[in-house]
């Protein structure tokens, strides 16, 4: 295809810059035309039809004369430098026209195919003027992106011929994980938990220091109620204790093959990190030390232990853009490589397929020597497939058939995580909704009984 073809080709795909003949411009000239085909049968001349056509498109080029040149119109993006992936947001485009002639024009937005947004945007904009549109955008993939290009096309008040200008505005944007759950955390731990039909577990009466009053909720210690806080203020108050700050913990995000399974939301991955964050959260806000491993075959990225809130944003930005590797995770080798870079005692909380990690032998070894100076807990996600599969109705054969199969996968399941929790090493499996939750629960947990 050579250059010219592609420009052409560029511009009826509102691609490229030029002048395109309208609809109402087609279909007028198939009208005339037509006439003139009639007017031939009546013994018109053909230099006279010649004349009319020459006529005709002269006074449609008229029309290009009343459009404001391409210097006189142009478009502004305004648009967040960050998003959070799956959630919407509001793009605005500022257009001018300093003509003295009103426009009828239409928009696209040169955004990535992964965004999410309906297009052309189409209106009408007087003489001398400037308005504000908006458009909605959804991005579902997290990453880096830059917007180069919008394409513009308008005309006049005749609309037989539109001009198209390619306006070049650069917007860089970073989608990051949904941060949902994990601004819930910061805004109440407890709330959070009890919203996702969890409560937080409280450690032994008088263990911990006096943090706080706060409004009783249900699943706290009664033999905790301040009464004095509670005559005075007229309703339940309770003091609330906080264990031991200053602890170390290590999250491992699994990058691995299994990691891509999809699920209703984003795929394993996607939930691994956004619950990862989540627990970021509760930990740096209770003043413990983070650290993040994130690996595949081989360590993708780690960020050091840090406490206080300014290490979530460090965090944040250095994970934010992970991907499924095709390769199969190597345990072995990040559990060895946890050994040279933690050296104090911390809570290793594993993301990972559960499934793939019970297979994984080789690393029971590595294990067992973390498992003597640090605390290992894995979380999965459960495979919604298969429970629908043990809870269905074997109706027929073969729904009997995938029914036993699926019991089966799973008590091969539960034995294998019997035989490595008789090591020490805790295993659970959520739903994806609930991943965040559960992480923090367990964590809070452990922090509260001071295993650690």
């Amino acid at each position: 295809m050579t250059k010219s073809s592609r420009s052409l080709l560029g511009r009826f795909l509102f691609q490229d810059k030029g002048i395109l003949p309208t609809n109402r411009l087609l279909i007028t000239y198939m009208l005339f035309s037509g006439l003139l085909m009639v007017g031939t049968l009546i013994g018109l001349s053909w230099p006279l039809i010649f004349i009319l056509n020459g006529l005709f498109i002269a006074g449609s080029l008229f029309d290009l004369f009343l459009s404001p040149s391409k210097k006189e119109v142009d478009v502004i993006r305004s648009i967040p430098d960050q998003m959070e992936r799956g959630l919407e947001y509001v793009v605005k485009l500022k257009i001018k026209n300093t003509s003295s002639r009103s426009v009828s024009y239409r928009i696209i937005d040169g955004t990535p195919e992964s965004f999410q947004t309906s297009f052309p945007l189409e209106g009408k904009l007087s003489s001398e003027s400037t308005m504000a549109i908006t458009y909605d955008v959804v991005t579902p993939v997290r990453g880096d992106y830059r917007l180069s290009k919008l394409y513009l096309r308008y005309r006049s008040s005749i609309g037989l011929w539109e001009k198209q200008k390619t306006v070049e505005s650069k917007d860089d944007v970073k989608v990051i994980p949904d941060l949902t759950e994990t601004k819930r955390v910061l805004e109440s731990a407890q709330r959070f938990l009890l919203y996702e039909g969890m409560k937080i577990k409280k450690q032994q009466s008088g263990a911990g220091e006096f943090s706080k009053i706060r409004s009783y909720v249900l699943g706290d210690d009664p033999r905790k109620i301040n009464w004095r806080q509670t005559a005075k203020l007229r309703e339940v108050m309770t003091n609330e204790y906080e264990p031991e700050h200053g602890k170390y913990i290590t999250i491992l995000i699994d990058c691995g093959r299994m990691m891509g399974a999809e699920l209703t939301k984003g795929n394993r991955l996607e939930k691994s990190i956004e619950a990862a964050l989540t627990v970021t959260a509760a930990a740096l806000q209770n003043g413990d030390y983070v650290s993040v491993l994130a690996f595949s075959k081989n360590v993708v990225e780690y960020i050091p232990p840090a406490k206080g809130m300014g290490h979530l944003q460090t965090i944040l930005h250095r994970i934010y853009n992970l991907e499924v590797d095709a390769a199969e995770s190597n345990y072995a080798s990040v559990l060895h490589y946890v050994q040279t870079v933690q050296k104090k005692r911390s809570l290793l909380l594993l993301f990972s397929d559960i499934h793939t990690f019970l297979h994984e032998d080789s690393a029971l070894y590595y294990l067992q020597r973390l498992r003597k100076q640090h605390l290992f807990l894995t979380i999965g996600i459960e495979d919604e497939l298969v429970m629908e599969r043990i809870k269905a109705d074997p109706v027929d054969t073969r729904q009997a058939m995938m029914k036993s199969m699926a019991q089966k996968q799973m008590l091969v399941k539960k034995k294998e995580k019997a035989k490595w929790e008789k090591q020490g090493l805790l295993m659970v499996e959520a739903r994806e909704e609930t991943l965040a939750a559960t992480a923090v629960s367990y964590y809070i947990d452990m922090m509260n009984r001071g295993l650690l």
